[in-house]
């Protein structure tokens, strides 16, 4: 299990008007398996999420992951720490579902033949058997998610950070992806309005106003949330 703090972390936009707060002081240390962030839309949690591997960079304080700087040694963190977009579209560049995963491989798999072998056993292990010749411009929604999973996963990071990964799918999808991730070995942090998968992990921030409002058991946050929101 990775080892994951904030301390004293502070994040500020700049504005026409000045620096805005997005994300008060907060210090954290995040141990537990499974972790959901809930809360409004520009509540601060998915600029939280995106601290853990440097896509926001602290206006104050620092964030560590296994003792490592992510804003001195991103590099190396973002190795461990995959992230995974709402729209899978944000991160499928390539043209077909085979090459896309391969992407992720090319590090590993220097010898392309054996990457794209590997590509292809990646997809298998995600339900994708037979997709790799498959553009991801005709996937569906929920076949598009599980393409960018694999791509990510495929990197064996051993922490995953979703952003709210199942927003933009219908409840069968959105049930199927809930599951794949809260069955996952990797450490995970999720951002999601599903308060019902939120509730099913091990701890629940519940972020308001840039501010960590309730922090707790899963099931307790959530219905802090529930008879709050």
């Amino acid at each position: 299990m990775s080892a994951i703090s904030l301390e004293q972390v502070t994040v500020r936009f700049p504005t026409h008007d000045g620096d805005v707060p997005v994300l008060h002081e907060t210090s954290l240390s995040l141990t537990e398996q499974r972790i959901a962030l809930v809360g409004p839309n520009g509540s601060g949690k998915s600029t939280l999420a995106r601290l853990l591997n440097g896509l926001v960079t602290p206006t104050t304080g620092r964030v560590l992951v296994d003792g490592l700087d992510v804003a001195r040694s991103g590099r190396e963190v973002r190795r461990r720490v995959g992230f995974v977009f709402t729209d899978p579209a944000a991160q499928l560049v390539m043209p077909t579902a085979r090459e896309d995963v391969a992407l992720s491989l090319r590090r590993t798999h220097r010898d392309k033949v054996d990457r794209l072998a590997a590509a292809d056993a990646v997809l298998a292990d995600f339900g994708l058997a037979g997709f790799g010749d498959r553009s991801v411009h005709g996937l569906s929604g929920g076949e598009r998610q599980l393409l960018a999973l694999a791509g990510v996963l495929a990197t064996a990071p051993s922490v995953l950070v979703a952003d709210e990964p199942t927003t933009l799918l219908d409840l069968g999808n959105s049930r199927r992806i809930g599951d794949l991730l809260l069955a996952l070995p990797q450490q995970l942090v999720l951002v999601t309005h599903d308060l019902e998968l939120a509730a099913r992990c091990d701890r629940a921030l519940l972020v308001r106003n840039g501010r960590i409002e309730h922090d707790g058991a899963a099931e307790d946050v959530v219905s802090s949330y529930r008879a709050t929101a």
